[in-house]
């Protein structure tokens, strides 16, 4: 690299940090603003049942299920018709939202600490948090990206185990078994179970 070229990006640097900053700022105050439209959610229903079904509209706006579904699914998810891919998503994140609200007690809040959110790629921000429910800890780190614009929940690792690395080990697996139906099928089961 000649003198010129060092000199320019040294100059320029600044505006790219900068944009990184901005993005990182953006990524966590729309993790903080999905936190506090879920908490909202959650103080004003008085069952477990009640709260899947009222935080999921809450949801489907701050997490992109589809990217989850996709990821979690593997390569095999290339596979799969529109409309498997489709009802999968649809059924994963009925499994997800359930999953998640039946962790949470109505009327008991979780102390959230937002820690320096980082960027370890373009487009994509890690944004950890110490989580106090019940008088345990918990450390969870949000995995969000850019999508159409905005900035989505793509994936949450919870005490070091990432949510789609997870389920991608389960549906990895029954895609090679037995293809995109046999996929479905299993997500069909697990939404079915009384939770």
């Amino acid at each position: 690299m000649n003198r010129r070229s060092l000199i320019a990006l040294t100059l320029t640097a600044p505006l790219f940090w900068g944009q990184s900053l901005a993005s990182t700022a953006e990524a966590q105050q729309r993790l903080r603003t999905a936190v506090d439209e879920v908490l909202a959610v959650a103080d004003r229903v008085s069952s477990r049942s009640a709260l899947a079904t009222t935080v999921r509209p809450v949801l489907q706006r701050h997490i992109s299920f589809e990217t989850m579904t996709r990821r979690a699914v593997g390569p095999g998810w290339k596979q799969f018709t529109p409309d498997q891919q489709k009802k999968a998503t649809q059924l994963f994140t009925t499994l997800i939202i359930r999953s998640y609200s039946s962790k949470f007690t109505p009327g008991e809040r979780p102390s959230i600490n937002y820690q320096a959110a980082v960027s370890p790629a373009a487009g994509r921000v890690d944004v950890p948090t110490g989580l106090v429910y019940k008088g345990s800890r918990y450390n969870v780190t949000y995995r969000m990206e850019q999508e159409g614009g905005s900035w989505k929940i793509a994936d949450v690792v919870i005490e070091g185990v990432s949510l789609i690395a997870n389920y991608r080990t389960q549906l990895d697996s029954t895609f090679k078994k037995g293809g995109a139906d046999a996929v479905i099928t299993s997500l069909e089961q697990s939404v079915s179970r009384p939770s």
